[in-house]
């Protein structure tokens, strides 16, 4: 083995120790997230570069959107990994507020071809208690 020959092979495996201390960092770390809230529902939209539908779960649990995302590498032919950089298992989690009345078993998520999760939560529709009460004015 020539030094030059060394170097690559020492390069090589220095590379591919930090691509993967770089993608666990990212896997320890959560989906960016917004949360947005319209008259009728609240929207959580997540970051989720590179996934696809089969690679998101989506639950709701204790007042928030909770989301899995494991995505795999592509293989790409005549090409070797020299740096595996991104994380594969991401979770995202957005909190809701406190005393948001929401319908969890009518959300729903949709992953957009620009790299984003939005998954749509309707509030409950609640009866209106001043349409109820009688009025004051009489």
């Amino acid at each position: 083995m020539t030094l030059r020959e060394m170097g690559r092979s020492v390069g090589s495996a220095v590379l591919r120790r930090v691509g993967r201390a770089a993608g666990k960092v990212q896997e320890s770390k959560p989906l960016p997230v917004d949360v947005l809230e319209s008259d009728d529902a609240y929207l959580a939209v997540f970051d989720a570069p590179g996934a696809t539908g089969s690679d998101v779960q989506v639950r709701y649990a204790e007042g928030a959107v909770l989301v899995r995302i494991d995505r795999f590498r592509e293989f790409h032919e005549g090409f070797e990994m020299v740096f595996p950089g991104r994380g594969l298992s991401l979770d995202g989690r957005a909190d809701l507020p406190a005393d948001a009345a929401v319908d969890a078993e009518s959300a729903t998520a949709t992953l957009t071809e620009h790299g984003t999760l939005q998954v749509r939560v309707p509030k409950v529709a609640e009866a209106s208690e001043e349409s109820d009460a009688p009025s004051a004015e009489a």
